[in-house]
């Protein structure tokens, strides 16, 4: 929305820098934050207040996570609510990609919030149905898909681009639908299995955020994609404003997240931001790098599915708990050791990813 002060510009005062997008970025970082330092702790209150015994807790979960029981959840309201705030003030609302980005992140918000708000109520953790949660999921991922189909330059539509080889492009026609559904799909739900300590989903969050953020800003600029190889894809350079606004909103929710947290995301926030980091892939046309730079995500989600897979051939577990992150607290790895050794794996991940882009 800021963005309309250029029209008071005369190309050499202070309101010519809002056509900056690395202008308007630091400032959806900075909104973002302050907003999750200023309502932070009132919304905790609230929560605390509304939600009374707070977040249920597994009756088959390690032993440790009982002392938390009381914690409030749909923590992910901070997040989602700064991130979408800072978005529309900051960004473009002309730009076709800042809206689909916030339609999966909003819808998808909903559905956690949804799932959340049964579990606290019920004090169960089924929650809403799972078949209902993946139909509304699938339903908004294929509008994602399609929409940012009819986004793509006409030469890239419908085709999926590859790492490394920018010569080499596969027609899915129609298919790529399906896929980006996949992507979109698997993507929020990696997030919500890896939500499952305190600090462990929001910083490899952010971390892929920020890639995917970078990756954004260079495809959306012509000049850059020449020079690092990579596809131009107009108008992707406003993602940029998205993603600081998700690193800004997400060490806001951090402060009262970080071990003993104060507050859980909740699928609120773990949906909302998995499906958003699916939507930035799919619109820059790095669906394949997002399993990269998310790797510790697809990891999370296989150590589910290898466990639920090999227990019903054979009765027997691969991992003393599903997903791995509860392995390693079965081993005795203190929560903080496992915390931050996941978040040296996502760095290390987002490094690898941003490597693709320069191959020359």
């Amino acid at each position: 929305m800021l963005y309309w002060l250029t029209l008071l510009s005369d190309g050499g005062d202070v309101f010519n820098l809002f056509r900056y997008i690395t202008f308007r970025a630091g400032g959806a970082f900075l909104t973002a934050l302050l907003f999750g330092f200023i309502f932070g702790r009132p919304l905790i209150n609230v929560l605390r207040r509304r939600q009374g015994k707070g977040q249920p807790i597994r009756d088959d979960g390690p032993e440790s996570h009982f002392s938390k029981a009381g914690t409030p959840t749909m923590g992910g309201l901070l997040i989602v609510g700064a991130l979408v705030t800072s978005t529309l003030l900051w960004a473009r609302l002309d730009n076709g990609f800042v809206w689909l980005v916030l339609f999966v992140t909003l819808a998808y918000g909903l559905i956690g919030f949804a799932d959340d708000y049964a579990k606290v109520s019920k004090q169960n953790t089924k929650g809403v149905s799972s078949r209902i949660r993946l139909l509304l999921g699938l339903l908004i991922a294929a509008i994602a898909g399609y929409w940012a189909a009819t986004l793509h330059p006409e030469n890239l539509q419908y085709q999926l681009a590859l790492p490394i080889f920018k010569d080499v492009l596969l027609n899915l026609g129609y298919v790529f639908v399906p896929f980006s559904v996949i992507v979109i799909v698997g993507s929020a739900n990696s997030v919500n299995l890896t939500d499952g300590l305190d600090g462990l989903a929001i910083m490899p969050v952010m971390i892929a955020g920020g890639t995917l953020g970078i990756i954004a800003y260079a495809v959306g600029r012509v000049d850059f994609t020449e020079y690092l190889d990579v596809h131009y894809v107009p108008g992707t350079g406003e993602i940029l404003i998205f993603t600081s606004a998700l690193i800004g909103g997400g060490l806001g929710f951090l402060w009262y997240n970080a071990p003993p947290a104060a507050v859980f995301m909740g699928d609120t926030g773990s949906l909302a931001l998995g499906g958003a980091l699916g939507a930035i892939a799919v619109s820059t046309k790095h669906e394949l790098v997002l399993a990269i730079v998310g790797g510790l995500f697809v990891v999370e989600a296989l150590s589910v599915i290898i466990q639920v897979v090999y227990f019903k051939a054979t009765g027997k577990r691969v991992f003393l708990m599903a997903p791995i992150h509860h392995h390693y607290e079965k081993k005795g790895w203190a929560e903080p050791q496992i915390v931050i050794r996941f978040w040296i794996i996502s760095l290390i991940l987002a490094m690898i990813g941003l490597a693709t882009l320069k191959v020359r």
